[in-house]
């Protein structure tokens, strides 16, 4: 029930999107609206809409703070991979390697400045403007935790040394915060209960850090015609993955010299990207990665239990989702 529902939530907030995102030049929002028509889960329109809904407000109400958000994401995704160098994301070339930088980048502003325009759309929805103008903020807000996150990831390349805290407290910047402004502003579609909205950002923030957690086992150990990208890229590009760092912890001597000397090596042949990859795997990374995962995942469900949902069908789909993220294959 939970996929069909997140395939039903997907093709609204895409139809809504394409529906509403439209100008010239064509060029421009075809570069936009690339990544968008490639498809994707629309886990963050899916927690607005389902929180929205699991409080009593219609799905309806909750489409533009849903689509604002996807907006939001798709812009970081767009800029994301022009930092990162990657050719191909949801199984199809991105949006630098069809346009060029400089249009891409445009793309991306664009993207951001739409998912503001869009979030005004509640207003005619029937939702009151002081809980608009709160998810105006918390989106802005969420924005620029991402983008302090994204610096903290590129600054991470250049250190031999990150602590898990500094890892944990990237991870909430860079994936976490989106997460967290998704369940709120599902939240102030219904609510501007200062309780129900807390709980309902400890939700997000945890399913975050647990996601970002699973994303760095799949860029590991996962099946590249599956995840629609390569795997072993955050090795070449040197993250500072919650892998990389527990096994830069446990390796010494010659094993540990060798995983340092291809991490960040742009150039590195597969063949030592994979003896890289065996370095990590063999210390216990992998299972470290998924306890600490599974922690955060006790944290979200614990802070949906704080919500006096109306609706328990929309609550059982945001704990379904919790498990369903941890294991998926993409």
């Amino acid at each position: 029930m939970l996929q069909e529902r997140m395939r039903e939530i997907a093709r609204l907030v895409t139809d809504y999107i394409l529906n509403v995102v439209k100008g010239t030049p064509q060029q421009l929002y075809d570069a936009a609206l690339h990544l968008i028509k490639a498809g994707g889960k629309r886990v963050r329109p899916f927690i607005v809409i389902t929180v929205a809904e699991g409080l009593g407000a219609s799905r309806e109400a909750a489409l533009p703070f849903a689509a604002a958000v996807e907006l939001v994401h798709n812009f970081t995704l767009v800029h994301d991979d022009i930092m990162d160098r990657d050719e191909f994301r949801r199984g199809v070339p991105t949006v630098h390697k069809l346009w060029g930088e400089p249009l891409a980048i445009t793309a991306g502003d664009l993207l951001f400045a739409k998912a503001f325009e869009v979030l005004g759309e509640a207003l005619e929805k029937g939702v009151p403007a002081n809980r608009v103008a709160e998810a105006s903020r918390q989106l802005a807000r969420a924005s620029a935790i991402v983008a302090e996150g994204q610096a903290l990831d590129l600054l991470f390349e250049d250190l031999e040394r990150v602590s898990m805290d500094d890892y944990i407290d990237m991870v909430y910047r860079k994936t976490g915060a989106l997460f967290e402004a998704s369940a709120v502003l599902g939240g102030l579609v219904a609510t501007d209960d200062d309780e129900t909205l807390s709980a309902l950002a400890e939700y997000g923030r945890n399913l975050g850090i647990a996601f970002q957690i699973r994303d760095d086992i799949l860029g590991l150990t996962g099946d590249e015609k599956i995840l629609g990208k390569p795997v072993y890229s955050d090795i070449r590009e040197g993250k500072k993955t919650i892998l990389v760092i527990y096994a830069l912890s446990k390796l010494d001597g010659d094993a540990r010299e060798k995983l340092l000397s291809v991490l960040g090596k742009r150039g590195a042949a597969r063949e030592e990207l994979e003896e890289a990859a065996r370095l990590i795997i063999e210390t216990g990374a992998v299972e470290y990665a998924e306890n600490v995962m599974k922690d955060y995942v006790g944290r979200a469900k614990t802070a949906l239990g704080k919500i006096d949902f109306v609706n328990s069908d929309a609550k059982r789909l945001l704990e379904e989702l919790v498990d369903f993220i941890v294991k998926r294959e993409k």
